[in-house]
């Protein structure tokens, strides 16, 4: 476990190395939170639930962290209000990044001081280092936003991405009515929102063999997809015309050519690529345009455990350095990887759900409502964070997530 914290410690800083000090507190948005404030939260995480409560005679670091770094646990505090991240120029990064040896240098006391550790502190390093990976994955999200609309389109990375290979033919895998599984099961980590194994009942249908492509979804803008009102939900269409929306966040039309702001830089749409940057209510609109519709969350996990029931050597995930979603290769459906996958299935909780005591009792359940679920992964994700079950969530408009579109149909 000790390994794992070091090299999971380690890639949250990988990600910020090639920023310069005055991208850690940029915060454009209320979605986006500046990088420095990342790196801090989740280290005070591993201070505020283990160090604190579990480590004898442990001395806070800095008694304002708490207050500076907490994200939304009522249960530890008070806190800076979420709109107020980018105003803190203090601490600053170097301040922040001294923060983060403190902790890794009184964790690694933590590890040599026990012979052994107990259940709990197993599982709070456990969450803590998941969380931490939640976070690399936000990092991007961030870093792509903050750079993607500064005026200039700086990139984050100088070198050049791998070109896409041309795109396979959509086709459609077929599940067969019946009753299945859903849930995590076993011995390894889940979170606790994927607990309450439970049965379902699904009829015939069939799911796409891979994402849409951006010239799929540019037919649907070149067809007046974003003009009809008949393809999006009331609430969606308000936001299309309260937005402007005209296209996928990130899309840039010049001098009559559509270009997208990539982590490699501004970058000629890629006819390719899956789609990326749609919001969920752009994402049921498209489907709703090809006359078909999102696979609900029970759908798609009983599809990836029947074509994909172990990740592909082909997925693309962070470890790939990819830093954008590729097109479908022969052996990989992409379940997996490159793209977080919309749903048409509300976040709610499975059955027999149990909140936890304590602060992490507020990690999932208090965001049941309002809110899409999304599976799959990115190719901002760990490889060894994701699996069929986990289910990511976000409200339906936001689109600055890497979240892209799979299709479904009835039989």
């Amino acid at each position: 476990m000790r390994d794992k914290y070091i090299k999971v410690r380690a890639q949250s800083e990988k990600l910020c190395h090639p920023l310069k000090a005055e991208d850690y507190v940029v915060q454009p948005i209320v979605d986006v939170s500046p990088p420095k404030w990342h790196l801090g939260h989740t280290t005070w995480f591993f201070e505020k639930m283990l160090l604190e409560p579990y480590q004898k005679d442990y001395q806070i670091y800095h008694p304002e962290y708490n207050y500076v770094f907490n994200s939304y646990y009522e249960t530890v505090g008070k806190r800076v209000l979420r709109t107020n991240r980018g105003n803190l120029s203090r601490p600053t990064v170097d301040e922040v990044y001294e923060y983060r040896s403190y902790i890794d240098e009184q964790m690694a006391v933590f590890f040599t001081t026990r012979a052994s550790l107990s259940p709990e502190e197993k599982k709070i390093i456990e969450i803590g280092l998941q969380h931490e990976q939640q976070h690399q994955e936000l990092l991007l999200y961030d870093i792509k936003y903050i750079l993607g609309t500064n005026p200039l389109f700086p990139s984050y990375l100088a070198s050049t991405p791998s070109l896409s290979t041309p795109t396979q033919a959509l086709d459609f895998l077929p599940i067969k009515e019946g009753i299945y599984t859903i849930g995590h099961q076993g011995n390894d980590f889940c979170f606790d929102n994927e607990l309450g194994l439970h049965q379902v009942f699904l009829h015939d249908y069939q799911i796409a063999n891979r994402l849409v492509t951006n010239a799929e979804y540019l037919e649907f803008i070149e067809d007046g997809g974003y003009q009809n009102f008949r393809f999006w939900y009331s609430e969606a269409w308000d936001w299309v015309q309260k937005e402007n929306k005209t296209a996928p966040f990130h899309w840039h039309q010049i001098d009559g050519q559509w270009h997208q702001y990539t982590l490699h830089g501004l970058k000629p749409i890629d006819p390719n690529e899956p789609v990326s940057h749609v919001s969920q209510f752009e994402a049921a609109a498209f489907a709703q345009w090809k006359d078909m519709r999102l696979p609900t969350e029970f759908e798609w996990e009983v599809a990836c455990r029947n074509y994909q029931p172990t990740i592909p050597d082909a997925a693309n995930f962070v470890e790939s350095e990819n830093y954008k979603p590729m097109t479908k290769s022969s052996d990989n459906y992409q379940f997996y990887g490159d793209l977080w996958e919309w749903t048409q299935s509300a976040y709610h909780p499975y059955p027999y759900y149990k909140t936890a005591e304590g602060a992490l009792g507020e990690y999932n359940g208090k965001f049941m409502i309002n809110q899409m679920v999304l599976r799959g992964g990115s190719y901002a994700t760990p490889k060894d964070h994701i699996r069929a079950t986990y289910r990511n969530f976000f409200h339906p408009h936001l689109n600055w997530l890497f979240s892209g579109i799979r299709l479904a149909k009835h039989d």
